[in-house]
This record gives structure tokens, C-alpha cells and sequence, in this order.
């Protein structure tokens, strides 16, 4: 047991301690499945898992409340493995390393799992205590969300019998969501041809980091730099500044759909002639860039190092992989002109990896508006077949459309107000959110999404405000007790 089992509320932060020590990246909820059931075990109350791994719990209403409609409270049990390139930390095995920070709790070097560990905990603290009056509870543990929300897509149509619903999985204290975006995944792959590395060339190879990064929904808005676009935009102006005929041997960033990338390698072959030219123009890309993103990536850095290369891809593939990153869309695309300060629309350029000698590029679009969506992958494929690259997009999710005539949401509305003295904000939110497939799976579902204030997620700088937990946690007893009443 850490300190983390002592902070307040106990019965939720010491099922977080717990978890903590749990690997559960997606793909590997094994742990957290097992640890889950093991609770419901011990409770002794009725568990289900089905064929994808989805696992719910259920738990009788209290002394006369049997009766009252059933609430379901869902969460996942993955999280986005991320960490600092230099922190030694094996997500497959090591436990994550907690510290407070202030009033924020954190872990060192690697991403917290605040989302959705926190839900998690809150729903396991719900079905063990005898404190709060409540109706019947579902408690629906889901996999696999962070990387397209397979869990819920794949949910059995036969798991659940309530048709209220409570998603803990959203990130700011005072809100309420009612709302999310709807996304889809491109996937390119472009052919590269590759030489022996010329003699008279020397290879160096370039790492741009100290990016912040963070939740390509969440986050977006915040305007923080892409390494994968960077590090692209850097080396096209300087080929067009200097004329210098520099090839590619390596180009590689991001590692996950739904993070924005912090740190890209790429590898240049320059002649022997032109390497301090090149090198100086770089440093001058560098001096522009943190000059330009100085209040989002204070911390933004490019090295280069002198190595040795094989092979070398020739001049027409270098220019058009660095055209087509320079070109491919990433960021805000649209505002909401129905809901204030809600983006609609946006492109994340996500993954960059060499694959199969072939660079495969990875493009996460989200929007509220489904034209849209489909605008933006369409910009997507034009500019790849442009440049003799293949495409092939994958299935995506529905959005969530909002209803703010929902009974769910008036009572935690009202909830709100009786326990904090204000009204909180009724938002939609630029993210996947696993209720709109929910929802499209069981009709009539009736929804809402809350949680505490979790910041930064899917980046080692990932935090949850201490306080903001026990806040929350009373808002949804509150919410269960009012439904109940």
C-alpha cells in the first residue's frame, strides 16, 4: 500500500493504489479484469464477462430501492502507455510510480492512467459500500477503448439490462458532458526506394523533443506542436533554403492514434560538402520553431548526431515523404459554430513508422458533424494518391448526439447545484467517448458523462487533481441517491 491509499475519498483512492500497481495497456486488461472479478468475488455479487472481455458487475438496489430502475456505471480498464525516452519503465510488468505534485497527483516519467483508472476505482468503491442508497447498479468494465474503442464496439447486445446511464470517463470538475465527436482512422502507406548510402555522404541523424503532446481530442485545441509535422516542415524549408540534396534513411514519430506525438527520429544523408551548411540551416529551423511554439513546447528541442548508414532512400522518395507530411492536415480544422469553444473538426498526424519498406503514416480525424469527417479523409486520400501512396481507412465510431432533455442529466444538474452552489457547465467534448456506441447498441439509452479533473492525459505529464476526486465521487452518490429516491 502506497500513500495514495491514504488520500481522501479512501474507498476510491484505495482501489486506485491498486490499480496502479496492475500493467493494463490496451490490448493487456487481463490484470485488471482478474482484479475486478476478484472484488466481485469477495462481495459476492453476480459477474459477467463476455466473448470481446467486457466484464459487469451487478449489485441489488438497497433496502427499498430493489424496485427502481437499474443505473449503469461504466469505465475501461486500459490506459495509454507513454513515457519520457529516457525513464526505464516496462509497461508489460513494472507498477507505475506515483507522487503528488502539489495538489495534483502524478507518476514519474510515464503517463498516470488517471483515465480511466480513476472511473474504475469509483465504480469498485459503488459496489462495495453499504453507505450509499441506491437502486440496482450495472457496473460495465470495458476494454480496450484507447485504441478505437474496440471493447464497446464489440459489447454482447445482451450484457445489460438498464437504461440509465453514468460514463466516468470524462476530464474537467464542473462539468457535465452530454456529447462527443465521432472519429476514424487512415491508414497510408507509401512505397520508399531504397540505394546503398553514397561515399561521400555523411549520416546524421536528428531527434526533435521536449514537446508537451497530450490527447489528440482533449488537447487539440491547445495548439501544442507535432513532432511528426515539425520535423517534417523543418527539413522541407531547409531543402528549399538551401538547395542541398540531403536523402532520407529514417523517419519515425508517435506511437498511438489518440496522442499527439512528442518526439520524432529521422535519419539524413548529406554530402560530405554540404554537412555544416545543413547543420547550421537545422539549428536555424530550431531557433524559429521555439521562437514560434514558446509558450505551448517551451521545452522543444532538436539534436544531431553524427552515425553511420547503410542505405539511403533515394531523392524522389525523400521529397515526397517530406511533401506528403508537410502537407497532410493536423490540428484544429473547424470550430463549432453551434456549441461556443467546442472543436468540430480536427486531424491528428499520429503515427509515422517505417513498415515492410514502406513509410506507414497513421491519421486520426475526429468531428461532430459526419460530413465533415468524411471531408477530411477524403483531403487525406486526394494527398496520398497524389503522392503514389496507398490508403486504406478504417471503420469508425458514432458520435454522441446531445439531449439536453434527459432525465440523467437534469438530476445530476440539480445534484450539482445543491452540493457546490453553482450550475455546472453542460458541455460536449472533442473525443471519443464510448457512449455513442452504447448508445447506438442499446436504444433508449438515456446518458451523461462526468468525472474529476484530469489533465494532460495520454502524456507523462499526465495529472489528477486530488481534490477534484472526492468532488466528483460526491456528485455521483449524490446522483445515484437522487435517482433512487
Amino acid at each position: 500500500m502506497s500513500f495514495v491509499a491514504e488520500l481522501e475519498p479512501r474507498a476510491v483512492w484505495k482501489h486506485f493504489d491498486e490499480i496502479l500497481k496492475i500493467p493494463r495497456g490496451s490490448g493487456n486488461e487481463q490484470g485488471m479484469r482478474e482484479y475486478v472479478l476478484s472484488v466481485a468475488k469477495r462481495l459476492g455479487l453476480q459477474a459477467r464477462q463476455d466473448k470481446t472481455g467486457n466484464v459487469v458487475v451487478a449489485k441489488p438496489g438497497t433496502s427499498g430501492r430493489a424496485d427502481k430502475p437499474v443505473t449503469v456505471l461504466q469505465a475501461h480498464l486500459d490506459m495509454v502507455n507513454e513515457k519520457n525516452s529516457d525513464v526505464i519503465h516496462d509497461f508489460e510488468k513494472d507498477p507505475l510510480q506515483p507522487r503528488l505534485e502539489g495538489e495534483y497527483l502524478k507518476a514519474t516519467g510515464t503517463t498516470l492512467g488517471s483515465d480511466n483508472g480513476i472511473g474504475v476505482a469509483s465504480a469498485l468503491a459503488l459496489l462495495e459500500t453499504t453507505e450509499v442508497k441506491h437502486g440496482p447498479l450495472e457496473c460495465l468494465f470495458t476494454v480496450d477503448e484507447e485504441t478505437g474503442l474496440t471493447g464497446a464496439s464489440n459489447l454482447a447486445d445482451d450484457l445489460l439490462a438498464g437504461r440509465v446511464l453514468i460514463n466516468l470517463d470524462t476530464e474537467e470538475e464542473g462539468a457535465l458532458y452530454v456529447g462527443c465527436a465521432g472519429g476514424a482512422g487512415t491508414e497510408i502507406f507509401l512505397p520508399l526506394k531504397e540505394n546503398a548510402a553514397p561515399d561521400d555522404h555523411v549520416a546524421l541523424q536528428l531527434k526533435l523533443s521536449g514537446l508537451r503532446g497530450g490527447h489528440s481530442g482533449v488537447d487539440i485545441h491547445l495548439q501544442r506542436g507535432n513532432a511528426n509535422k515539425l520535423m517534417a516542415r523543418a527539413l522541407y524549408r531547409v531543402a528549399q533554403e538551401t538547395g542541398i540534396k540531403f536523402r532520407l534513411a529514417a523517419f519515425a514519430g508517435g506511437n498511438k492514434h489518440n496522442a499527439i506525438p512528442r518526439e520524432t527520429f529521422a535519419t539524413v544523408l548529406v554530402p560530405r560538402s554540404a554537412q555544416k551548411k545543413m547543420q547550421q540551416a537545422l539549428r536555424q529551423q530550431l531557433a524559429d520553431l521555439q521562437a514560434e511554439y514558446a509558450a505551448s513546447d517551451p521545452n522543444l528541442n532538436l539534436t544531431i548526431e553524427k552515425i553511420k548508414a547503410k542505405t539511403a532512400w533515394s531523392n524522389k522518395t525523400t521529397a515526397a515523404v517530406l511533401g506528403l507530411l508537410h502537407a497532410l492536415p493536423h490540428g484544429v480544422l473547424m470550430m463549432s459554430n453551434d456549441i461556443p469553444g467546442l472543436v468540430e473538426t480536427s486531424n491528428n498526424l499520429a503515427v509515422v513508422e517505417v513498415k515492410k519498406k514502406k513509410l506507414r503514416v497513421h491519421c486520426s480525424t475526429r468531428s461532430s458533424v459526419n460530413t465533415a469527417l468524411q471531408a477530411v479523409r477524403d483531403q487525406i486520400r486526394a494527398l496520398a494518391e497524389a503522392f503514389g501512396a496507398e490508403v486504406e481507412e478504417e471503420a469508425g465510431y458514432p458520435g454522441w448526439k446531445p439531449n439536453l432533455q434527459s432525465k440523467v442529466l437534469q438530476v445530476a444538474r440539480q445534484v450539482h447545484q445543491e452540493l457546490f452552489g453553482v450550475e455546472p457547465a453542460i458541455k460536449a467534448i472533442h473525443a471519443g467517448l464510448e457512449c455513442g456506441i452504447i448508445g447506438e447498441k442499446y436504444q433508449g439509452m438515456d446518458m451523461v458523462s462526468l468525472g474529476p479533473q484530469i489533465e494532460f492525459p495520454h502524456s507523462p505529464d499526465e495529472r489528477v487533481k486530488i481534490s477534484s476526486v472526492g468532488n466528483y465521487y460526491k456528485l455521483l452518490v449524490g446522483t445515484l441517491e437522487r435517482l433512487a429516491a
